[in-house]
């Protein structure tokens, strides 16, 4: 907080009034696409009721947490539990989920084939390298019946946790991010929503497949621990969760992004 704000905060309260005109800045990390479009609808809403977001955009999935963690950002908003539970695992962060925002389902899409149906014996599909949408692909491709995994994996299987696999599909882990740009040199790729409308790509018309989107991999505002009850956390949720936002969602995303509230 600046310190002519902590001034004026001190003379609100010597004169007895209430400091209500003070405002308070956050950042918010995102990834492009939807994230970042969704709070954009956001800010105005914060804005109105005292917080200013700072609107941050990653390319990755990997930075957000690390710059909430070190203090570079207040919030972000791009992962679903399962990721957020698996980075605090291996990386021993002190955040939090404080809300529900959005669901992606994750589909697979393919430049060459018309439907799912067509997958060929020895196809190569493109996968996250990242455990959790890795996992999330190959839980995809189970429930599609293309391959089976080892009962008890969890949300983070691996091509090592294939117990049969008819087709012989060939798996190519790559990072989430590149999945769009090499869609030319497989049959198929598992595409995450945001990266997917960011290389314009439309989930609803263009997947060949999308998985349940009543799963578990809804996404969420993350703070850090010891920040999860302050007062700026909960006008931040009760941005997000307006009628406004849910109305931007439902008319821009048109059922690639669906909204959990």
């Amino acid at each position: 907080m600046h310190l002519k704000t902590l001034g004026l905060a001190a003379l609100f309260a010597l004169a007895g009034l209430p400091a209500t005109a003070q405002t308070q800045t956050i950042r918010v990390g995102v990834t492009p696409g939807p994230h970042a479009q969704i709070f954009e609808v956001v800010k105005p809403i914060a804005a109105a009721k005292g917080l200013d977001i700072k609107i941050i955009e990653f390319s990755d999935y990997v930075v957000p947490n690390t710059a909430l963690a070190d203090g570079a950002l207040e919030a972000n908003s791009f992962q679903n539990t399962p990721y957020l539970d698996n980075q605090k695992a291996d990386r021993k962060f002190k955040i939090e989920k404080v809300a529900e925002t959005v669901n992606f389902p994750i589909g697979i899409y393919s430049k060459n084939l018309k439907s799912f149906e067509a997958l060929p014996a020895g196809a190569s599909i493109a996968i996250p390298n990242d455990p959790t949408n890795g996992g999330r692909a190959l839980l995809l491709l189970q429930d599609k019946g293309v391959i089976k995994l080892k009962d008890g994996v969890g949300f983070k299987p691996t091509p090592l946790d294939i117990t049969d696999n008819p087709k012989k599909i060939k798996f190519t882990e790559i990072d989430a991010a590149q999945t769009p740009r090499v869609l030319a040199d497989v049959d198929a790729a598992v595409i995450n929503t945001n990266y997917a409308t960011q290389a314009g790509l439309d989930p609803v018309k263009d997947a060949l497949t999308r998985e349940n989107p009543k799963g578990p991999y809804v996404n969420i505002i993350a703070v850090r621990t010891e920040d999860k009850d302050k007062p700026w956390v909960k006008t931040l949720v009760e941005s997000y969760h307006t009628p406004e936002v849910k109305a931007y969602i439902e008319k821009t995303f048109k059922g690639a992004v669906l909204t959990s509230w």
